[in-house]
C-alpha cells in the first residue's frame, strides 16, 4: 500500500544523501522513479538534488504555482513509477502537500518527502506543517550540535558571522549561511538566558 512519508530534519543532516540512496535503490532494481526539488533551490543548478558528499540527480524543480498531482498523473501515464521523491519539501505550499497525498491515495504511488521541519526562528514552514499534519509515517534524520546532543535547531548566520534573529522566512543557503544546534544551544544564540 502507498504511503506519504515526511523525512525531516536540520540543515546538513544527509537528509538529500538518503533521498538520493533510496531512489538509487529503486533503478539498481530496474525501477523509475519522479525525483521533485524546489525550483527556488538552485545551489547545485536548477532541477538538480546535490549532496554535500558529492552525489546528485537530475530532478523536476516545482514553484509554487505548479499542480503537482496534474505532473504525477502526467509521469505515470508515461509508464511505470515505482515511487516519487521530493527534495527541500519545506518549500511546497500546504495544497502542493494535500496533492501529494491525493496522489498516494488515488493513484497507488508512494511519496517520499524529504526536507527542514522548523526555519532559523524555531518556526514551522508551511509545507513541513501541512506534512507533520497529513503523512502516513514521519522519520527523523538526525545530525548534532557541535556540544554532542541531537541537533533539532538551525541558526541563520549574518554576514558577520553572528546569528540572526529576525528576516525572510527563506533565504536559500547552505554551509555558510546556517549551523545545526540542539535546542539549548539555538536559545544561547536567539539572545535567552540559558542557565549553565
Amino acid at each position: 500500500m502507498a504511503k506519504l512519508y515526511f523525512h525531516y530534519s536540520t540543515m546538513n543532516a544527509g537528509k538529500s544523501t538518503v533521498l538520493l540512496q533510496a531512489s538509487h535503490n529503486y533503478l539498481e532494481r530496474g525501477m523509475q522513479t519522479l525525483l521533485l526539488t524546489a525550483g527556488l533551490d538552485t545551489r547545485a543548478g536548477t532541477g538538480r538534488i546535490a549532496s554535500r558528499i558529492g552525489i546528485g540527480a537530475e530532478a523536476t524543480p516545482f514553484g509554487p504555482e505548479d499542480d503537482l498531482l496534474a505532473r504525477i498523473a502526467a509521469r505515470l501515464a508515461e509508464g511505470p513509477c515505482a515511487c516519487v521523491f521530493v527534495d527541500e519539501a519545506q518549500f511546497l505550499t500546504e495544497e502542493q502537500v494535500w496533492q501529494l497525498a491525493r496522489a498516494v491515495d488515488d493513484l497507488g504511488v508512494p511519496v517520499m518527502c524529504y526536507g527542514l521541519r522548523v526555519d532559523f526562528m524555531g518556526k514551522l514552514f508551511p509545507g513541513s506543517a501541512t506534512l507533520l499534519a497529513l503523512a502516513d509515517e514521519m522519520r527523523e534524520v538526525r545530525t548534532i550540535c557541535h556540544c554532542g546532543r541531537k541537533a533539532t535547531m538551525v541558526v541563520r548566520l549574518g554576514p558577520d558571522g553572528t546569528a540572526l534573529r529576525e528576516g525572510e522566512q527563506v533565504q536559500v543557503g547552505g554551509n555558510e549561511t546556517y549551523v545545526s544546534l540542539c535546542r539549548r544551544h539555538w536559545r544561547r544564540e536567539m539572545g535567552e538566558p540559558v542557565a549553565g
